[in-house]
């Protein structure tokens, strides 16, 4: 029988550089393909970007050792541009999303429309795969009961990204391999370091997807203008300092607020974008975080629902509002225009909308939607 063909995303860090290892040990055919989506120059990345000063970028870098992890499996390695679909379809959404006040989430954005989507769609129909893997921490199984694939969590929960993934569709999941599924991150180090990979002591890539580690309020003012405006304590609405753009803040938010002198720090309690005013409350009473209901939207479901609750319109499951969030036992009522009024069983803390909501039965991940609204009713 011919060997399944299967392209492993290769970033240049240890994770994907197992995931290849462990493929190919599996007997599989394996291929690699090395992606690049974002150009400082071209997008004018200069505020807030300590790369610019570096000779070679972090991501020619990671090409490098993208090279000699291939070199070192005897893979032959692709390399492709996604620049401009990254900027149309993840980058833009990013910044109109800050412009209203909200905060996105870009990993997610990705891995829907790039590394799930361009990535895949290239693998194969130019270097003919028959499936893609990546080095996430999750996992497919095929349920033969329901005929659905299932996005379960990692073994690792301190890693599980499922949170990241709960956009994906039956097609995606259906052709991909996460061959990190029931591996801790200490064991991947150890393989790749068994196997003298050079990326296998590397520290793990941190800042926005794909973009990397940046000064994030300074790399906003490349695209969104300042818009000064005062801070106000939420409880006596007196003016306790300016800022530069509420955009730039997120609820819950404690650093970078510069409010020197206070006898002790705050954090972002609200946010008025109309009226550029950023209303701040005491870090000893956390209960502006605090929130029991939240709409949800643009909800993407990664399977056929009908098989798995009884009623589309009613149900409880559990719910993580965001990553490494523990999760919260929810109930979900359907609306009128398709979204999701989803209400906690306990007051959850820092519900950001813009943020995304999702939604598992155990350890499969049903989905995931923007949080729109989020609401206090009736909390104590």
């Amino acid at each position: 029988m011919k060997k399944e063909k299967v392209i492993v995303g290769l970033s240049g860090g240890v994770d994907s550089s197992v995931a290849a290892l462990l493929l190919q040990e599996q007997g599989y055919e394996v291929e690699a393909l090395f992606m690049r989506n974002w150009d400082s120059m071209a997008n004018n990345d200069v505020l807030g970007n300590d790369q610019q000063i570096d000779a070679t970028c972090p991501q020619e870098l990671d090409y490098l050792d993208a090279q000699q992890v291939a070199a070192k499996l005897g893979i032959k390695l692709h390399r492709v541009d996604f620049i401009k679909e990254y900027w149309d379809h993840v980058f833009q959404y990013f910044i109109e999303e800050y412009q209203k006040g909200r905060t996105p989430n870009p990993d997610i954005l990705c891995n829907k429309y790039i590394k799930f989507d361009k990535f895949l769609n290239y693998a194969l129909t130019e270097l003919k795969a028959d499936k893609i893997a990546m080095g996430h921490y999750a996992g497919v199984q095929f349920n033969a009961q329901t005929k659905q694939f299932e996005m379960i969590r990692a073994l690792d929960q301190n890693k599980d990204q499922t949170y990241f993934l709960a956009q994906l569709s039956q097609a995606q999941l259906s052709k991909v391999l996460f061959p990190l599924q029931s591996l801790k991150k200490a064991e991947i180090r150890k393989i790749a370091a068994d196997h003298n990979l050079v990326t296998a002591n590397k520290k793990d890539s941190t800042g926005i997807c794909f973009i990397g580690e940046r000064e994030f309020t300074k790399f906003l003012q490349n695209y969104i203008p300042n818009q000064p405006g005062e801070i106000v304590d939420i409880h006596t609405n007196q003016v306790v300092g300016h800022h530069i753009g509420v955009m730039y803040y997120t609820i819950g938010q404690r650093k970078g607020l510069n409010l020197g002198g206070m006898a002790e720090p705050y954090y972002v309690a609200n946010k008025d974008i109309d009226k550029k005013i950023i209303y701040v409350a005491k870090a000893r009473d956390e209960s502006f975080l605090l929130s029991n209901k939240a709409i949800v939207n643009e909800i993407n479901w990664t399977l056929d629902l009908t098989q798995y609750v009884d009623d589309l319109h009613d149900f409880w499951c559990t719910a993580k509002f965001r990553y490494r969030q523990a999760d919260s036992p929810v109930h979900l009522i359907k609306l009128k225009d398709g979204s999701y009024q989803v209400s906690y069983a306990q007051p959850v803390k820092a519900v950001t909308e813009g943020q995304q909501a999702v939604f598992y039965l155990g350890n499969i991940c049903l989905g995931g939607g923007i949080i729109d609204k989020v609401s206090k009713e009736q909390l104590q």
